[in-house]
């Protein structure tokens, strides 16, 4: 992402969005790694939580102030928002309290800051797709199952071959189509798996084909966080 940041002039905060529709991928723990790994290569970044409901990345970023104060400790701590979402009786009176909140907190942010990671929750909302369509890095956690792949392809149940696109992928084909006709920038789209284990299976093998299958249709680059044995601290490759 710092590199991708780096190319061209970037008027305003470079936009990390994580997002995905499954519950449980682990979004805002990678969120999380994301924002304090740009902050300890001297980068100023923010936060914006887009899940009220759950607060994940709030609750994190203030229990991690808290033991920094407990402990004297000289912790990188990003400058962390959260968006309610609205709930008024007509669908587009919540759009719109959505979006001026949305937009309220990223002129906030937009120019004081080099980087701005922004957690989506589980599920489809305005709000969600909103953040999609304005991302420079789009991250999509996914746990290596094809329970989890069901959010961004289909198979053939007897072949495990690809057979076409979930609504999730194409949620975020029509956010990029939104952001190249807006300012005609482009959105880089990484899939990490998520929790994988260094042990191999069949299962493994299939997934790892539909998702370089589906990788070259979508446009998405695949990155791999793994563990060596239990309790081990996880390794991230990019393939």
């Amino acid at each position: 992402m710092l590199v991708q940041a780096s190319k061209g002039p970037h008027k305003s905060a470079y936009v990390v969005v994580v997002g995905n529709e499954k519950g449980g991928s682990g979004k805002s723990t990678t969120a999380v790694h994301i924002a304090i790994a740009l902050m300890k290569s001297g980068q100023r970044v923010a936060t914006i939580d887009l899940d009220s409901r759950q607060k994940s990345l709030t609750h994190y970023v203030e229990n991690r102030q808290a033991w920094s104060r407990r402990g004297k400790l000289d912790l990188a701590i990003p400058v962390n928002y959260c968006v309610e979402r609205r709930e008024e009786l007509r669908a587009d009176d919540s759009e719109r309290a959505d979006f001026a909140a949305f937009a309220e907190t990223i002129a906030a942010v937009e120019h004081n800051q080099d980087f701005v990671v922004i957690d989506t929750p589980g599920a489809d909302s305005y709000l969600m797709r909103l953040a999609h369509a304005m991302a420079d890095t789009l991250v999509t956690p996914l746990n290596d199952s094809f329970v989890d792949f069901d959010v961004l392809g289909t198979v053939d149940p007897q072949t495990y071959a690809l057979t076409g696109t979930s609504h999730y992928a194409e949620m975020v084909r029509e956010a990029r189509r939104h952001r190249r006709r807006v300012d005609q920038e482009s959105t880089d789209w990484v899939v990490v798996r998520n929790r994988l284990s260094t042990l191999g299976s069949r299962n493994k093998r299939l997934l790892a084909q539909g998702l370089n299958d589906l990788g070259l249709q979508l446009f998405f680059s695949i990155n791999i966080r793994s563990c060596s044995r239990e309790g081990s601290s996880p390794r991230a490759k990019k393939i």
